[in-house]
């Protein structure tokens, strides 16, 4: 899921402490970084854009890889689409601002879906930076009702939505919201001796 890196559209709460232009540069050049980590022969990466029009357009994002536009909604209806909207077989949905995620977690999490009807990758914060569905029955109609988005019931709101699934869970990894969220590494500081 990668919205355009424009300033004042991506990563608001970032940009209050970097400022817009910076974080939204920041998300660009992450989301290009995983995208390169992401891609493996094993599974098609599909990039899930927004704005439709725009990140369908995009001259960001690499031009080999397929586009699906996010549509309208909340969080919960765009990532809906997204599951319900893909060749048959299982499907994984992962954020574009969790600079932890690379090819072994993906592969964990689709090895996860074998065994059962739902895979999550838990954040610190209550939410997820992953959700994988094996899609052996039909996506779950009131799938995301009622979560409380960017808050710490994100997940459990999400796992209520899913009756009689089995669930697993892979690592938990850190998303990236506020300049606290950043590895120290990407914060401009510098280290002296």
């Amino acid at each position: 899921m990668v919205k355009e890196p424009r300033p004042g559209r991506v990563k608001t709460r970032l940009g209050r402490d970097l400022g817009m232009t910076t974080a939204a540069w920041w998300f660009r050049h992450q989301a290009l970084r995983l995208i390169r980590n992401v891609q493996d022969p094993r599974w098609d990466v599909v990039l899930a854009v927004a704005p439709d029009r725009a990140g369908l357009a995009s001259r960001v994002w690499p031009a080999h890889l397929a586009r699906a536009p996010q549509g309208r909604g909340d969080l919960g209806n765009r990532m809906a689409r997204m599951l319900r909207g893909m060749p048959a077989g299982p499907v994984c949905v992962i954020g574009a601002d969790i600079p932890g995620i690379n090819r072994a977690e993906i592969a964990k999490a689709f090895r996860a879906l074998g065994g059962h009807d739902a895979v999550f990758g838990p954040a610190p914060d209550g939410g997820y930076w992953l959700i994988g569905l094996k899609r052996m029955r039909p996506v779950p109609p009131r799938l995301f009702h009622g979560v409380r988005w960017s808050s710490e019931h994100a997940l459990a709101d999400t796992i209520a939505t899913l009756p009689d699934h089995h669930i697993a869970y892979v690592a938990t990894l850190q998303d990236v919201d506020t300049i606290d969220d950043l590895p120290m590494t990407n914060r401009g500081t510098r280290a002296t001796s």
